[in-house]
């Protein structure tokens, strides 16, 4: 493990995770992270830390409410937000991840245009 530091564009808000220096993100083509090209990093919250810019952040929430996505109002850019489908972890977005600390990143596509069929067939959750 490692702690991965990152943030948002214009540099507002910046975060640290702990996670492995070979990151396995997953690819999700639900609408939302499609059009954001997001690419998930989940952790506990415990191995995610907010440094700066909880004043910056605007939360959106679509469709069950549940997910809370959190991006920078002065930006727009989405580093991190709280998945529905663990709630009670991060997924951090691996472009956000400042590149000195990450070695390797390992890219999985998960069909979240048809998540609620999708989501029952994995052993662990996807974003």
């Amino acid at each position: 493990m490692v702690v991965h530091k990152g943030g948002c564009h214009c540099g507002n808000v910046r975060f640290e995770v702990d996670a492995p220096a070979n990151l396995e993100l997953s690819e999700c083509n639900c609408s939302i992270c499609r059009m954001c090209g997001y690419q998930h990093l989940k952790v506990p919250r415990s191995a995610f830390r907010l440094l700066q810019g909880e004043d910056a952040l605007s939360c959106y929430q679509f469709n069950t409410g549940v997910a809370r996505h959190y991006f920078c109002r002065q930006c727009g850019t989405k580093s991190f937000y709280i998945p529905r489908s663990h709630p009670e972890g991060i997924s951090v977005n691996g472009r956000c991840i400042d590149g000195t600390s990450v070695d390797s990143v390992a890219l999985t596509p998960f069909d979240g245009q048809n998540w609620e069929e999708n989501v029952h067939k994995l052993g662990s959750l996807p974003p």
